[in-house]
């Protein structure tokens, strides 16, 4: 099935919202933490985390919740509106924190907005992540599908990661910045996100009779710890089910851990490594301007050679540039952004092709499973991604504590010993150098090729049109 312009725009103006949240609070959340609130590096590694474990107890069940949705209404829509609406003003409230407020209770305000900013944003992502499946049924659209939404992420990412610490540091006040930073940034987010909200509006995507004749246990009329139990045994049988899914979400999640880890210790590098708070702009820039170029690259890399061996390569290419930047431990300077953009041009692939495999696993689990199944696959995948983004931040903040890292409130002076600012690059560079190439293990095993998801798309076309 084509897919026409307007769908996939549509489609990808969702990654403005989704890649602004999940770099925002990577990049500058625990920074916000250490050097503004003066919380300790451990403690703000564990506000950040405990947000996230929290994801991946709701994510199972706002994906079984979708199905539901979807079942009875026919579209994904009632969630993704919901998240879009309110995860302005949680984002907005996590960096309000009153000036006069001490660590401790800054750290406690930080914490239960943030847990309701995540809370919406799963509202959004885990039906956003289920529709490629049921948009097109075709292997070729799902990538084009796919690398659209990720030029976007990467624009979005740079916009972001570049936008937010000059927003910041606008005005002289940190506390006033940090809450520009965030009102300006929460209203993009939430009109990015109610825009791609309506994506299948006016559609009839190709598994939607499928899924309307088959729809979840969890019905609505159930209790909800019954509804959040079938919601945990449809991802554990997933899970179970689904071999190529459980290679592929390994390695999606030890990346994610991977980048996550270098997302939070790049304000740090720029910083205490560099010297020059405005460095992580030029860091950003250096990540994501050539994965806008690179990921329509991979995209025909894919085409020509296969999803799984491009991923491969890409993969192989990000650890090779990640390791490299180990000479910032003995030569800090500018020479860091030419590596940075080879790990950047590999990035685009790292984040493009394993989002237009999923659709894949989910199609072929539908044919030879039965369709109905897509929003616990997307509330597993959401979760996943999340676990290793926020274990990406607490190996950073715990790399911190353990190499000595001394937290300080906003406007005092403060040096680092030596210890930590090895440690800053440590986390920066090896650690995701060694992370991804664990990963390699995992992905060189996904059974699925294309000619596998060809193969499929008959049998599943007379449940689809019944």
């Amino acid at each position: 099935m084509t897919l026409d312009r307007g769908t996939v725009a549509r489609y990808a103006t969702g990654s403005v919202g989704t890649g602004g949240f999940s770099t925002l609070p990577g990049l500058v959340l625990v920074y916000y933490l250490t050097d503004t609130l003066g919380v300790a590096a451990l403690a703000a590694g564990l506000i950040v985390t405990l947000a996230k474990v929290w994801d991946v107890v709701i994510d199972p069940v706002i994906g079984t919740a979708s199905d539901a949705d979807k079942a009875r209404h026919g579209t994904r829509r009632r969630l993704m509106v919901v998240g879009a609406v309110a995860l302005p003003v949680f984002f907005l409230l996590t960096f309000a924190v009153p000036a006069s407020w001490g660590p401790g209770a800054g750290a406690t305000w930080v914490l239960v907005a943030f847990l309701a900013a995540a809370t919406a944003f799963s509202l959004f992502q885990v039906p956003y992540i289920a529709l490629p499946a049921e948009l097109t049924d075709d292997y070729a659209e799902r990538t084009r599908l796919l690398t659209a939404r990720v030029v976007v992420l990467t624009v979005a990412i740079l916009a972001f990661g570049g936008g937010a610490p000059a927003l910041r540091t606008a005005v002289p006040d940190p506390h006033a910045g940090y809450l520009l930073m965030a009102a300006v940034a929460g209203l993009v987010l939430g009109v990015s996100l109610y825009v791609s909200a309506g994506v299948e509006r006016g559609r009839r995507a190709p598994s939607t009779p499928a899924v309307a004749a088959r729809p979840r246990p969890a019905a609505p009329a159930a209790p909800w710890y019954r509804r959040s139990g079938a919601a945990y045994r449809d991802g554990i049988e997933a899970l179970r089910a689904s071999r190529p899914f459980r290679l592929l979400l390994v390695t999606f999640v030890l990346q994610a851990l991977a980048t996550g880890t270098m997302l939070a210790g790049a304000q740090y590098v720029a910083r205490w490594v560099l010297h020059d708070e405005a460095a992580v702009t030029f860091l950003f820039a250096a990540l994501v301007a050539p994965a806008v170029v690179f990921a329509p690259v991979w995209g025909a890399v894919a085409r020509r050679v296969g999803k799984e061996r491009a991923f491969l390569a890409a993969s192989v290419v990000f650890t090779v540039a990640a390791a490299s930047q180990v000479g910032l431990a003995w030569a800090p300077g500018a020479w860091v952004y030419a590596v940075v953009a080879v790990a950047g041009a590999a990035y685009a692939g790292l984040q493009s092709l394993p989002m237009a495999m999923l659709p894949d696993v989910v199609s072929h689990d539908a044919a030879t499973r039965g369709p109905g199944r897509a929003g616990a696959f997307s509330g597993l995948w959401t979760a996943g991604e999340t676990t290793g983004f926020a274990l990406g931040t607490t190996v950073m903040s715990v790399t911190l504590a353990a190499t000595g890292y001394l937290s300080s409130r906003a406007g005092q002076d403060t040096a680092q010993p030596d210890s930590a600012v090895l440690g800053i690059v440590l986390a920066f560079s090896v650690l995701p150098a060694v992370l991804v190439a664990l990963s390699l293990v995992t992905l060189r095993r996904y059974p699925l090729r294309r000619a596998d998801i060809d193969a499929a798309r008959p049998a599943a076309l007379p449940e689809e049109t019944a």
